[in-house]
């Protein structure tokens, strides 16, 4: 299996065509698509593209974020936003506040970010996740499919913490053409012991390995080509790698 990333991308407007600026990139470091190819792109990119911009001084903070900004020592207009992306607070601490987003992700800040992203101090703006994530992944995998007549894979991919480890990595938040989790239950290990709890995270692995060409700081590399992972084809999205609450220790 072998992991590009894609030199020179863009820096990507509202209203870009990702599938476009894509395709030019891997002109330029001498690559084509091929069937069963696996894309996997920087949330960032695809937000920016659906101009999924907060803008700070068009947020009226509500009296639960004012009393919440002041519990965990943020804006009141950037703690409106992570509420109004989310189901339920989870977590909270002075500089963080985890929640349950209204996709399912149980994310830091609903996975509202300011960097990488340019901004007017006059009219400071911060970058919310996409609408429907999965959707986003499955319009490109058919535009890809249109365009090209390739069949490939699509991961948008963001960076989260984890409930038992220290550091970020990179995890699905969208997927289409796969099964981005593989239930191995009932297979057997090298000594013939039947497995009884085994499920293979798929999308998150690659989406991690994806994230660490990817860089978190002024890399610049938005978007990775995963060769030879073969993955089982699957018209899912990315709901399965959502561990249900009643299940979730951690909560």
């Amino acid at each position: 299996m072998t992991l590009t990333a894609l030199p020179d991308f863009p820096m990507v407007e509202p209203g870009d065509n990702l599938l476009e600026q894509i395709l030019l990139s891997l002109t330029r470091a001498g690559l084509s698509l091929q069937d069963n190819d696996v894309l996997v792109l920087a949330q960032k990119i695809v937000s920016k593209a659906e101009n999924r911009y907060g803008y700070l001084n068009q947020v009226s903070p509500s009296e639960e974020a004012i009393v919440l900004a002041q519990q965990v020592d943020k804006d009141p207009r950037i703690i409106e936003l992570i509420l109004s992306e989310s189901n339920e607070v989870v977590r909270q601490r002075p500089g963080v506040v985890v929640v349950e987003h209204r996709l399912g992700y149980v994310h830091a800040n609903a996975g509202i970010d300011k960097s990488n992203i340019e901004s007017n101090p006059d009219n400071p703006r911060v970058l919310l996740l996409p609408l429907d994530s999965d959707k986003s992944a499955q319009q490109l995998r058919a535009q890809i499919k249109a365009q090209t007549g390739r069949s490939t894979f699509v991961i948008i991919n963001d960076s989260a913490g984890r409930a038992w480890r220290n550091g970020t990595v990179g995890m699905a938040i969208g997927t289409a053409g796969f099964e981005p989790l593989v239930d191995m239950v009932g297979d057997q290990d090298l000594f013939k012991k039947v497995l009884e709890v085994t499920e293979v995270a798929v999308a998150d692995e690659l989406a991690a390995a994806a994230s660490f060409l990817m860089g978190q700081a002024a890399e610049g590399c938005p978007v990775v080509l995963i060769r030879g992972a073969n993955l089982r084809s699957a018209e899912t999205g990315s709901s399965s790698l959502i561990r249900e609450k009643s299940k979730d220790l951690f909560r």
